[in-house]
């Protein structure tokens, strides 16, 4: 039953350098999304209608 007079404590430290560590790597960057951008330009979810080029104006016949 002592023991736990000891666990207790040494839990709670390891809860707070664990804790600590966390924001340590928010902080720092390290959650930071960097494929994210990449892939959005991807995937994008508007169709616009095609372009036309003035080389295609040449090859319709004038009215």
């Amino acid at each position: 039953m002592e023991v736990i007079y000891y666990l207790v404590p040494v839990a709670l430290v390891i809860l707070v350098i664990a804790v600590g560590i966390f924001f340590w790597a928010v902080k720092s960057g390290q959650y930071d999304d960097m494929e994210g951008p990449a892939h959005r330009i991807l995937m994008d979810d508007e169709e616009l209608p095609p372009a036309e080029s003035p080389e295609s104006d040449r090859d319709r016949p004038q009215p």
